[in-house]
């Protein structure tokens, strides 16, 4: 008989060690916990800008006082110089970067410490990975033969985005029921809870149908009645599909993906409108936005709080202009008292926000409010990280509606991307939730100019 062969050793994994850059514990101090079974370290730089964000009021600095708290909590399991275990089985080390290491980068910034260091590891025979969602450290690293990844653990893949509709042929029978108003027990392709369906007949391909997908399975023609809200028709089938889900008070939170003039923020405020001031099922719209300049800041605005929102919500303004101008005021039954005529829509809309209809409030201030009974509008969502987007949805009391709009080819926060910025993070995560509604727009509707700049430049 041949000599039984010796059992074979199981693979011994890797262990890699990972360097941290600031922006990573900035963006989300969870990133202590996430690599699992293996080295961790932080350059001691990046304490020294943690110390330097902890006194802001910002999410920024929040996120820098967690990440102190996380460390100091870690330091009863040993010293940080030496390491100390971290829960998922993995070490953390703060390490002084070596001075006579220099690896070609001379200056004495932190990047430059975290790169050094980095460097100095690698050359003890540790497999080092730098994680930095600072794109310039990532290319000086990879300079010096360094890996290095993006903080890849709140991403989503962009390109595969959850659109909220999908395409599918059926039989010709079946559109001809749901154009009797019937309700479909079964759904003909794998969906999502409000997801939309653009139906074509295979027998006749003219024949067309747009459904929802409802939560408990069944699949409808969309309510032919919400097809003009507030004076605004939709103007192409996915703004159609938008409105659907924004005039639905059974869905919680929409979220509204699309490029500039897709009519994403004027959607959501026509339908605010509606359902405030004709069919009071909220007591108010509530619109809020990153404060995120584009181009260099200007700087020091004078004034109360409300007039240095004023300048930062002339995009919601001009959206109302445009709908106050489409709308006309219904008319007082006979014999009621007219109020006083307002002459231009800038008055009509400073009456809403004297009446309390309208509110403008920056996202500062809605960290520990319970908003209960309104109809919530998040503009220019793709500026907030995930983080902060769950601060904002989760202040929502009950009977409110969250509206997260924005364009993840428009970002102006230097840390977040198309596939790490909270709104697409959003739309991917809760897809499948009965209380959530998502539709990706891609038909520019503002004009022909804007249409062709958002295609061409």
């Amino acid at each position: 008989m041949p000599p039984k062969a010796a059992p074979r050793r199981p693979k011994r994994k890797t262990v890699k060690t990972f360097v941290l850059d600031t922006n990573v514990l900035l963006h989300s101090p969870v990133a202590l916990g996430v690599f699992d079974d293996n080295h961790l370290v932080l350059p001691m730089a990046v304490l020294e800008e943690l110390d330097k964000f902890k006194t802001q009021s910002s999410e920024l600095g929040r996120n820098a006082r967690e990440s102190i708290r996380k460390l100091d909590a870690l330091r009863a399991g040993g010293k940080l110089s030496k390491g100390v275990a971290l829960p998922n089985g993995g070490t953390l080390r703060v390490l002084v970067t070596p001075a006579v290491e220099k690896a070609g980068l001379e200056e004495d910034t932190p990047d430059n410490a975290l790169i050094r260091l980095a460097y100095s590891l690698g050359r003890k025979g540790e497999r080092v990975i730098i994680i930095s969602m600072d794109i310039n450290v990532r290319v000086k690293a990879n300079a010096l033969d360094l890996e290095t990844e993006d903080f890849e653990h709140e991403k989503v893949n962009f390109d595969e985005l959850y659109s909220g509709y999908a395409e599918t042929v059926v039989p010709r029978e079946l559109i001809e029921r749901l154009y009797e108003g019937q309700s479909l027990a079964s759904v003909p392709v794998k969906c999502y809870p409000n997801m939309f369906l653009e139906l074509t007949a295979a027998e006749i391909p003219e024949m067309k149908a747009i459904a929802r997908v409802f939560p408990d399975g069944t699949l409808a023609e969309i309510n032919v009645d919400i097809d003009t809200v507030y004076g605004i028709q939709a103007r192409n089938v996915e703004q159609r599909m938008a409105l659907e889900l924004l005039m639905d008070p059974s869905v919680s939170i929409v979220t509204l993906v699309g490029q500039a003039g897709t009519g994403k923020t004027l959607l959501a405020l026509a339908a605010g409108l509606q359902l405030v001031q004709r069919e009071h099922l909220y007591d108010r719209i509530l619109v809020s936005r990153p404060i995120v300049p584009l181009g260099k800041d200007i700087g020091y605005l004078p004034g109360s709080k409300e007039e240095k929102l004023s300048h930062w919500m002339e995009p919601i303004f001009d959206n109302l202009d445009y709908l106050l101008r489409k709308h006309q005021p219904d008319q007082p039954p006979a014999g009621a008292k007219k109020p006083p005529k307002l002459s231009n829509p800038q008055e009509r809309i400073q009456q809403l926000l004297d009446t309390d209809t309208l509110e403008l409030e920056a996202l500062t201030y809605i960290r520990g409010r319970s908003i209960s009974r309104q109809f919530i509008i998040i503009d220019e969502a793709q500026n907030l990280t995930p983080h902060e987007v769950k601060t904002v949805v989760s202040r929502a009391g009950e009977g409110s509606k969250v509206i997260l709009t924005g364009d993840p080819y428009q970002i102006d926060n230097p840390y977040l991307d198309a596939s790490s910025n909270g709104l697409t993070y959003a739309a991917e995560r809760m897809k499948e939730l009965p209380l959530h509604g998502h539709v990706t727009l891609h038909h520019s509707e503002r004009s022909q100019l804007a249409a062709a700049a958002a295609k061409y430049l």
